[in-house]
């Protein structure tokens, strides 16, 4: 790939649902807070293309930003298969020996029916290989962020696992010819 990449990553608003959910791919976003979306909006690039995960919430964030995404299916969040609409306590109280394995080792457990975060990774680095020279913008998931933190300072699954990204947070990245540098993470722009 030709040319520079500057990528701004931001996690879309909180959903709006039920917490400790692992929410499904319609969930709606919550987008409540009008100043960190204006401050998020003012810091991206005017020329950037713009990319989304096809799920509701980020849908919703890039448009209350103003973008108008590329939805990209490689930039979804992890599928957790069965497990995907039900509550984290409810599965620890009847997920038996299977919830507790996926938790002894995240990286590279999947839930029945879904994915590790491992093909995650390998999923995110297809798409981060579709976007071109230039700036852009990606309204994605926690663990897509994650996941492409891990490719562009080439750490394992579990190690990238470590990172907080936080709701309507601004992770920088950029793809350079000699490779990548971060520039920010979990930033909260005011």
């Amino acid at each position: 790939m030709e040319g520079e990449t500057f990528l701004w990553l931001i996690r879309h608003a909180p959903v709006d649902g039920i917490a400790g959910t692992i929410h499904a791919n319609d969930a709606p976003a919550d987008l409540g807070d009008h100043a960190q979306l204006e401050a998020l909006r003012l810091c991206l690039p005017r020329d950037a293309a713009s990319y989304a995960s096809p799920a509701r919430r980020t849908v919703e964030t890039a448009r209350a930003l103003g973008l108008a995404p590329e939805l990209v299916a490689e930039f979804s969040e992890q599928d957790f298969g069965d497990w995907t609409g039900r509550r984290h306590d409810e599965l620890a109280r009847s997920g038996g020996e299977a919830y507790a394995r996926f938790w002894s080792d995240p990286a590279r457990g999947r839930p029945h029916g879904g994915e590790s975060f491992e093909d995650q990774v390998a999923r995110v680095r297809l798409g981060l290989a579709r976007i071109g020279a230039g700036s852009a913008a990606l309204v994605v998931h926690s663990g897509t962020i994650r996941a492409a933190l891990c490719i562009a300072l080439d750490l394992t699954p579990p190690a990238a696992l470590r990172f907080v990204i936080d709701p309507l947070s601004l992770t920088r990245i950029d793809r350079l010819a000699t490779g990548w540098r971060v520039v920010s993470v979990n930033q909260r722009v005011s």
